[in-house]
């Protein structure tokens, strides 16, 4: 099988005006970033407003391994198979970070014979979203630190800027810096540090703001600072957001592209949901549903960080819900859960894929928590034997009674998740609940934090630490209280532990530290060891990139 790169380059694409067209967006509403992708102009998402909405679904999955899973091969793949039986879909997904991209993840652009593409366009430089975030950002921190150095007039204490600066990459050595030094000419020294774009406020601002104007309001209630009697400081008290939101103008509307069958796909935004909220952006989201009849869309790791968030905060602060949700497993994986070396996944093993059930179990059980319909796909890898799709498909029958379903896109495109789309077409229109949150917006912070912690996660107990648990004070203090949390924490097990897979229960959740994003509108509550800066692996994707004798990229994947 060709590798995902030469089954992209193969594919010959369609003018982005034709997959326009398909959707009903003129020419004069595209800015085309050359033949195969174009920002939707802002008038004309404007224009859709009075439209109704189509059915929203939402893709999520088990807990990730290194086996792999494919949720956003599966959200391209049923986006096609949808169109397949002739309903007229969108997709919505986040764009790629340049730091997994060149670390250990890869790129984000789906698989196989269900990519989004051109797929070299989408993981590297894009249209330059992701440059202009960390331009309004640095711009943001330049702008601090030169009201202190001229005249403070708004006695910003050095000692509590909390505005760190951002960079798209995975660069340990930017975690802690010390910045300003080399004299008076340079400012007042202090400790400072980097995150990666994507654990930006601006990204998280960007991707839950509804326009223009609500983007710069947002923008204008991001706490950066503390003065010396204990008052927050705003970007907007420094006069940072006008100049911003021009940074971001062009950035703010939604990437159309396409998937190998032609199909629209709406790329735009992309926080982590280890580290924030991870879903795309509201705009395009909304864009999806006005256009389609269905739109759908991922929500990042597993359910219990990017399906939680995406319902908790996303869903929350838009009104959006989704008719129906599709948890992603495969074979491989569970196994894994199961506690099969990844070395030994391609033998047959029903009773480690028995054992790693639990964990797709209790992500199904979650997912239901909510009031919402769940259907399992289940990604198929060429080493699963039947016998083991049997007993996984007779598994979620029996013991929890959702249907799942052998899904083939990456080998044959929307053909292979025709099934697929069947069960969620019937799900999404069948009846449907109210949604419910897993906490009200009413509660104590702590009572958030430990509400996912003991019903998502399992677990026994939660232990803030002093620390955190004054910030938490002051957040409610300050009248940040109703806002929904954000657990920052490892994606690969339900416990703050990345070694502890399965479903553990009982365990512990630790939570260090506390981040208030009051312009995202939620608390950030850092889990265990989880770092807001990623570091490279001791072989990054990075090492085998590079450009071929042609001039054509290698290596990328």
């Amino acid at each position: 099988m060709p590798s995902d790169i030469e089954i992209a380059r193969a594919a010959t694409l369609k003018p982005i005006a034709h997959v326009a067209e398909k959707l009903g967006v003129p020419d004069d509403a595209l800015h085309n970033y050359g033949k195969h992708i174009a920002k939707i102009d802002h008038g004309y998402i404007a224009s859709l407003e009075g439209r109704p909405d189509g059915k929203l679904i939402l893709v999520t999955a088990i807990s990730p391994t290194p086996a792999g899973e494919g949720k956003t091969t599966t959200t391209v793949g049923l986006g096609d198979a949808l169109n397949r039986i002739g309903k007229k879909a969108v997709i919505a997904l986040r764009e790629p970070s340049l730091g997994p991209c060149f670390g250990m993840k890869g790129g984000a652009a789906g698989g196989g014979k269900s990519q989004v593409v051109p797929m070299e366009q989408i993981n590297l430089h894009f249209t330059g979203d992701f440059h202009a975030i960390t331009s309004a950002h640095s711009l943001a921190a330049a702008l601090i630190d030169n009201h202190v150095y001229w005249t403070n007039e708004l006695n910003i204490d050095v000692r509590r800027i909390f505005w760190r600066r951002v960079v798209d990459m995975n660069d340990r050595a930017l975690r802690a810096i010390n910045q300003s030094l080399g004299g008076v000419a340079n400012g007042f020294p202090r400790e400072d540090g980097f995150d990666i774009t994507v654990a930006s406020e601006v990204m998280a601002v960007f991707c839950l703001a509804k326009d223009l104007a609500d983007l710069e309001e947002r923008l204008g209630k991001i706490v950066i600072a503390e003065t010396r009697d204990r008052k927050l400081v705003t970007l907007k008290d420094v006069k940072a957001t006008g100049a911003m939101t021009v940074l971001l103008k062009d950035a703010l509307q939604p990437n159309l592209v396409q998937t190998l069958e032609g199909n629209p796909a709406l790329i735009h935004g992309g926080p982590f949901a280890n580290i924030a909220h991870g879903c795309n952006s509201v705009i395009a989201t909304r864009t999806a549903l006005k256009l389609g009849e269905y739109a759908v869309t991922e929500a990042g790791f597993g359910a219990d960080l990017g399906a939680e968030k995406f319902l908790d905060i996303k869903c929350r602060q838009t009104g959006l819900k989704p008719s129906a949700v599709v948890i992603v497993a495969t074979v491989r994986a569970l196994k894994m859960h199961g506690g099969v070396d990844k070395k030994s996944l391609g033998s047959e093993n029903i009773a480690a894929l028995e054992k790693g059930f639990a964990n797709l179990e209790r992500h199904v059980a979650n997912v239901r928590d909510f009031g919402l319909p769940v259907v399992v796909g289940v990604n198929h890898f060429h080493a699963d034997t039947d016998a083991e799709h049997d007993a996984l498909k007779t598994l979620c029958r029996d013991r929890l009674g959702v249907e799942a379903i052998t899904c083939k896109h990456w080998a044959d495109g929307g053909a292979g998740a025709e099934g697929l789309a069947q069960a969620v077409v019937k799900l999404a229109e069948g009846p449907q609940q109210p949604l419910a949150y897993a906490y009200e917006s009413e509660a104590k912070l702590s009572d958030k934090i430990n509400a996912i912690a003991t019903k998502l996660y399992g677990a026994g107990s939660v232990q803030i630490e002093s620390k955190a648990a004054q910030k938490l004070a002051s957040f409610e203090k300050e009248g940040y209280g109703h806002l929904p949390v954000c657990m920052a924490k490892t994606q690969y097990s339900f416990s703050t532990d990345p070694g502890l897979m399965g479903a553990p229960s009982g365990h512990v959740i630790a939570v260090r530290d506390v981040r208030l994003s009051a312009g995202a509108g939620f608390v950030v509550a850092i889990c265990g060891e989880i770092m807001t800066m990623p570091g490279l692996p001791k072989v990054p994707a990075a090492d085998t990139i590079r450009l071929d004798a042609n001039g054509q990229i290698d290596g990328l994947f």
